[in-house]
């Protein structure tokens, strides 16, 4: 099977299309509460992808209007289903990419007055104790209503996700008692300075 080159929005906007036909607005949605939190698309590149897609043949769109509403919904074409299975088989090449700003704000961090930094890692462990509950409450339910319906594998990237926010969170409530017990501690001096004495 041929692999055609697809560009990482549309390697989801594939995906999606794959469950059932839809629009550019219901692809951002899906994508909101769900691949977002590891693999995102803005409306600014979902529109211009689909045309893209349609243009290389591998969606095809229909005019789906609802009242006086335009809508246009996509659907995969044969070839799209084509190049859709040769990315998911394809385990020879991937892309990795890890985003995170607290941590990148954690690497810099003797940038800052300590207290400063402190800071940065006690709002860290907030947010990702608080995403992690709104996985729970608010985000997990849809996957274990899709997983109801036969949707197997969207529930087990959810657990994944969950497992890690909660790590996350543990990590940084383990870095922010480590931060917090060094500056309770005598320091040591700079380095290159000298304790004074007696000469």
């Amino acid at each position: 099977m041929s692999t055609i080159n697809l560009s990482p929005t549309a390697r989801v906007i594939l995906g999606l299309l794959r469950f059932r036909p839809k629009t550019g607005y219901d692809i951002k949605n899906v994508i909101e509460l769900s691949t977002r939190f590891f693999w995102g698309a803005s409306y600014g590149q979902i529109y211009p992808e689909l045309k893209r897609l349609e243009r290389a043949g591998l969606v095809a769109s229909e005019a789906s209007p609802r009242g006086a509403r335009k809508r246009t919904e996509y659907r995969l074409t044969p070839k799209g289903e084509e190049a859709l299975d040769a990315w998911l088989t394809d385990r020879e090449r991937w892309i990795f990419e890890y985003r995170d700003e607290w941590l990148l704000r954690l690497f810099f961090g003797d940038l800052l007055p300590p207290e400063e930094a402190l800071a940065n890692v006690r709002a860290a462990r907030a947010f990702f104790t608080d995403t992690a509950r709104l996985f729970r409450t608010q985000i997990e339910p849809h996957a274990r209503e899709g997983a109801a319906e036969g949707e197997q594998f969207p529930l087990l990237v959810y657990e994944f996700g969950i497992g890690f926010l909660e790590w996350a969170a543990r990590w940084y409530a383990r870095a922010e008692e480590r931060l917090t017990r060094q500056g309770r501690e005598p320091q040591p001096p700079p380095a290159g300075t000298r304790a004074r004495g007696r000469r």
